[in-house]
């Protein structure tokens, strides 16, 4: 079952409850139960965050029981019912349950009470550092000899058979027989043993394509079998498998997806012309007459790493074919899965920003936007890389947070209000589509676009209630869209009798748009009809007005302002701007 993101409350009192309810806006697959010591056990392994409301002893005895692994136990975090500390109890690191601490206190004002060494000591934890560069741990039991050595000050010498930044304190070597820590796909980099067991820790990074041919009905063990074969037969790591690579004919082969589940091993697939493009690859006869490819595993493997030669050549067992590739550095850097948000932030004061929305921007490595915007939220971002363009780099900003995202960062593209109104959100989709018609690898890419306040939200609000009935809304700016193009959906709008939203209506360029724009609608609207006008709003410069047509040329309209057009029933009262519904005439 995939608990990737699943998270679990459990309260005992009304107060607990109420706590939980503030919660559950923070993670987005959120469930909240009444605790019983015999519900814990049946959703153990079912969420990924378990979050207790009450005192730490009763969850001390419930969960004793239960735990087995760090690798695999959920994070457990311990709450008192005021929200004042949050405890990480269970699976600090991998489980990533001080993460969780940090983001719950931060959430509630509380406090987070981490006891991890390397958190207290301000050190690097090794084993949160290997998650984070998509190192596998082969064996756990080097690593407490390892880090508590660290802890006392004796830094840990790595040999690396790849590009990685080393954390502060670590020390590169080139010797293998010396370090404490090996990164490397190689089974055995020298003769010797260690001295004392346990004290080299291999980490494996999961840079190898294994390319595989095999005959229809091949089952997954003999698929299995032959792949470990090869790769020890050649001194490489069964766990440094990034995928696996075939014929797309073979791609839904029952064998091969079964071998390919059983690891959370991704398929790539190729035509039998891409195969045969790779060039330096011999013919087989028996292939091409099966397939039309002139080989399978040998050019799947090339395609899929990117690689110029193989590691491994072509070794057939039995049913099958394997060939093995090394992944060239910009692909194994997306084998990080990077994500990419685009996220609103509303009016942009911290609390207009949904919790979610501030979440995914805490959980990014960087920052892209528009300087204005990100002076609104300095305190979610001081410890942040921050890359800020002007107010018409839109496009600039744009392609360099895809550029960062591909290179394997998690970053948070900043948007005031909604990113999917007059914002960010279209153009990063623009900018992605073009790179992959460019056949940049953006399959990888998780994308997520997180909604915040909208101009028109948020002015609506301050105004009363404008747009309680069908509204339009429309951009005065034409340094994208035709001024004709806006004139005539400007009259479409003013003649259907939509209440209508204006965004961008007067520049230091273009004084006359607004002007242009309440003759249209005077041509359909009495000069009583009701007009808002409201600039900055929810921000410290907040300024409204509720005017009407005749008279709304009368006050300052300009870039930070949305002025809103009633329809023909809007009207007016003890200075709120409300448009009926029709619920009266239900009555």
């Amino acid at each position: 079952m995939n608990t990737e993101n699943k998270t679990a409350i459990l309260y005992i009192t009304e107060n607990g409850l109420e706590l939980a309810e503030r919660l559950k806006s923070l993670y987005k697959d959120t469930q909240i139960l009444k605790f019983k010591s015999e519900v814990v056990p049946k959703i153990w392994n079912e969420y990924k965050n378990l979050i207790f409301i009450m005192a730490t002893g009763i969850v001390v005895r419930t969960i004793a029981p239960l735990i087995k692994d760090k690798k695999i136990d959920p994070a457990v975090v311990v709450l008192d019912e005021t929200g004042k500390y949050a405890i990480s109890l269970l699976s600090g690191h991998i489980g990533g349950a001080n993460d969780l601490a940090r983001e719950v206190a931060n959430f509630l004002g509380g406090e987070a009470v981490i006891t991890t060494a390397s958190d207290v000591n301000n050190m690097t934890s090794i084993d949160l550092w290997a998650k984070e560069n998509d190192l596998i741990i082969e064996d756990w039991r080097a690593l407490p000899h390892i880090a508590t050595n660290f802890l006392n000050n004796v830094k840990p010498k790595v040999y690396s058979d790849i590009e990685i930044s080393m954390p502060t304190g670590f020390q590169i070597t080139d010797n293998p027989a010396s370090a404490d820590i090996l990164i490397t796909n190689k089974n055995a980099l020298f003769t010797h043993s260690p001295i004392h067991p346990f004290t080299q820790l291999y980490l494996r990074p999961k840079n190898l394509a294994v390319g595989i041919g095999c005959n229809s009905g091949t089952s997954a063990d003999e698929i299995e079998n032959a792949v470990r074969t090869v790769l020890d037969e050649n001194n490489m790591s069964f766990l440094s498998i990034h995928l696996i690579a075939t014929i797309n004919i073979k791609g839904n082969e029952q064998g091969l997806r079964t071998f390919a589940e059983k690891y959370n091993l991704k398929i790539k697939t190729f035509t039998a012309d891409e195969l045969n493009s790779v060039e330096g690859i011999g013919k087989s006869d028996a292939v091409f007459k099966a397939t039309g490819a002139n080989a399978v595993s040998e050019p799947a493997a090339l395609l899929a790493s990117g690689a110029s030669e193989l590691l491994v050549p072509k070794q057939k067992i039995g049913n099958v074919t394997i060939a093995v590739a090394e992944l060239i550095t910009p692909i194994l850097q997306h084998s990080l899965t990077p994500k990419l948000y685009i996220v609103g932030t509303g009016p942009g004061g911290i609390e207009h920003i949904t919790p979610y929305a501030q979440n995914a921007i805490r959980k990014s490595d960087v920052i892209v936007g528009y300087g204005t915007y990100l002076d609104l939220i300095q305190e979610l971002i001081k410890d942040k890389e921050v890359v800020s363009t002007g107010m018409t780099q839109e496009i600039d900003r744009c392609k360099k947070a895809v550029e960062l995202a591909l290179s394997g960062k998690t970053v948070s593209v900043i948007s005031g209000g909604d990113p999917g109104i007059y914002a960010m959100a279209g153009l990063v989709f623009e900018i992605l589509r073009t790179a992959d018609q460019q056949e940049k690898d953006t399959a990888a890419l998780n994308i997520e676009v997180i909604p915040g306040i909208s101009a028109l939200n948020a002015c609506a609000a301050r105004l009363g209630a404008p747009l309680m009935h069908d509204f339009a809304v429309i951009s005065l700016s034409d340094r994208l869209t035709p001024w004709e193009l806006i004139e005539k959906r400007l009259a479409a709008a003013a003649m259907s009798d939509f209440v209508t939203v204006l965004y961008n209506p007067k520049s230091m360029g273009r004084p006359e748009h607004i002007n242009n724009a309440r003759a249209i609608f005077l041509k359909h609207r009495s000069t009583e009809t009701p007009v808002g006008i409201v600039k900055g709003a929810m921000r410290g410069n907040e300024r409204i007005i509720i005017t009407n047509l005749r008279d709304m040329l009368n006050y300052d309209i300009d870039m930070q302002t949305t002025v809103i057009v009633g329809n023909s029933q809007t009207f007016t009262w003890n200075n709120y701007m409300i448009t009926p519904r029709g619920y009266e005439n239900k009555k």
